[in-house]
């Protein structure tokens, strides 16, 4: 299982607040805990006071706790590859290189003597990873996540991002990628339009954002990149299925009880015979077998419609179908529901033989 995470700033916030923040997110599970160095001013003292009672808060709550540096803070604050101390003695389990040195140093920072995680940029499609691992770092302590993207439409292109995820994921490494928070008012820079990673997920509800990411079985952890999300975004998070797609829908009035229950209780898989039109789910139809499924909601279907084959359909009542293209109803069709409009883009990622589930709009 993937971890999820969340970001904090302590040069735009206080304790007290991340630490309210830390605790909410703690109640629904969250993981791990990024935070930002980049612009960071001060001395190394100075840097040691206003970080460590909330790297050391959230650690002591299970946190892994992650800061973002680039080689400019090393020179800043006069700290040598070679010796990562300062970042023990502010609590982090780790950093993150938002620029990188040559692939030799990187590789000697995963050999520190601190136990500290060494978090690597993945959003430039280049053979930095690949330059890394050729001077043996140790790869249990090397792990990689991606930018995200303050300035509206300068966040990843899909095609780019699975490029440069691929490149990760065929060595076996630890991945994350950011989601946007819809609640959050703050990130590390001025500008806040969101902090998504993907540009197509900017709009998108949280919970759509991170079942794409986890869907794309390229992604483990998913942090959610501003501050701070809102009690239910946290909830929502933490209620989605990694392992199995799960689809929001709406259903139709007027739907039998049998019809819901197939619906949002019964155990979906995608049938191994595919079709251009449908997903087929056929267990319903072998389970109810004799039971009534009487005609009703027979309009004409959309792609992401949910669909019940009614007694008319002879051997195949009950059978449960998603739609993949709009098609022609012959009148023996049930219509009970519709995937919503911002999630049907994920049946792109339901292969032959995935597991699915449904959740009715509004739950969690």
């Amino acid at each position: 299982m993937g971890k999820l995470g969340i970001s904090i700033y302590p040069n735009h916030s206080t304790p007290a607040e991340d630490q309210t923040y830390i605790d909410l997110a703690a109640k629904y599970g969250f993981e791990r805990l990024f935070t930002c160095l980049l612009s960071v001013e001060g001395n190394k003292e100075q840097i040691i006071r206003e970080y460590r009672e909330t790297i050391e808060y959230a650690k002591e709550r299970g946190f892994e706790v992650i800061a973002d540096i680039s080689p400019r803070v090393f020179g800043a604050l006069d700290i040598s590859y070679s010796d990562l101390s300062f970042f023990k003695e502010i609590g982090a389990s780790g950093i993150r290189l938002d620029l990188g040195y040559s692939g030799n140093e990187e590789s000697i920072m995963t050999h520190n003597e601190h136990d500290l995680l060494i978090e690597i940029n993945m959003s430039n499609n280049t053979p930095y990873v690949d330059q890394i691992l050729s001077y043996q770092p140790n790869t249990k302590r090397l792990i990689g996540s991606h930018n995200f993207y303050p300035h509206r439409y300068a966040g990843l292109a899909f095609d780019h991002f699975v490029k440069c995820s691929e490149r990760f994921k065929m060595h076996g490494l630890r991945t994350a990628a950011f989601v946007s928070s819809h609640e959050a008012s703050f990130g590390p820079w001025p500008v806040v339009e969101g902090l998504p990673t993907l540009e197509e997920h900017r709009e998108l509800p949280i919970e759509t954002q991170a079942k794409h990411l986890f869907a794309t079985g390229l992604i483990d952890d998913v942090m959610i990149g501003n501050a701070y999300a809102s009690e239910r975004e946290l909830e929502a998070l933490r209620d989605i299925d990694q392992e199995r797609l799960t689809l929001k829908v709406q259903l139709e009035d007027g739907l039998s009880d049998l019809e819901r229950k197939i619906v949002l209780e019964e155990f979906h898989f995608y049938r191994g015979d595919v079709s251009d039109y449908l997903v087929r789910s056929t267990q319903s139809r072998v389970k109810y077998k004799g039971e009534p499924f009487p005609h009703h909601h027979t309009r004409d279907i959309e792609r992401g419609d949910i669909l019940i084959e009614s007694d008319l359909y002879g051997q195949y009542a009950g059978e449960l179908q998603i739609a993949l293209k709009p098609m022609k109803n012959s009148g023996k069709t049930n219509v009970v529901g519709q995937i919503v409009e911002e999630e049907r883009f994920l049946l792109n990622y339901l292969a032959p033989w995935g597991k699915f589930a449904f959740t009715v709009r509004g739950d969690v």
